[in-house]
């Protein structure tokens, strides 16, 4: 996820403080993600030193307001357009999975159990929240959670197959 990209996007609406970009970000991800004040100011600080963003001076409440630059803009665009790589492979179960061969655990049908459970605990998570994006017609979000439950569906199908294949 990239705080930057998603700073530059609500700047992109409207000039804002760094307060009220914590808070559209939240709004934006429906909670899903907090985001650390700390990181807010950080990140911008960056932003701002890579000439993204500017500083046009402090609204009547004397907090400092950001605005978004043509670099800014040009960045942003540049980001949404480039495809996203995924390295299945750092996925944490997949490594204790690997580990767990290499030392010839005798565990591995307790953790692969444990970890489907949870995955489930997950499914029944995101339909509920799916019911919440279906009532509140917050479309992006809810095709967000779709995808969520189908990658989760596809983890739980592997881990059946890899319970299987140690049966």
């Amino acid at each position: 996820m990239s705080v930057k990209h998603s700073l530059l996007a609500l700047l992109n609406e409207k000039p804002r403080h760094g307060y009220e970009l914590k808070i559209g970000f939240e709004e934006m991800v429906q909670g899903m993600w907090p985001l650390n004040a700390g990181q807010v100011y950080t990140t911008l600080d960056r932003l701002e030193r890579d000439s993204l963003v500017e500083t046009p001076g402090h609204d009547k409440k004397d907090r400092k307001l950001y605005t978004i630059t043509v670099a800014g803009k040009e960045e942003l665009w540049s980001w949404l357009q480039e495809p996203v790589g995924r390295s299945l492979f750092k996925d944490e179960f997949y490594f204790k999975f690997v580990c767990a061969n290499q030392v010839s655990y005798e565990n591995r049908d307790t953790m692969i159990r444990n970890q489907k459970e949870t995955m489930m605990k997950e499914v029944l998570h995101l339909t509920d929240l799916k019911k919440q994006m279906i009532s509140s017609d917050n479309e992006t979000m809810r095709l967000l959670v779709e995808g969520a439950l189908l990658h989760l569906e596809a983890d739980i199908k592997w881990l059946d197959m890899i319970a299987d294949s140690l049966k």
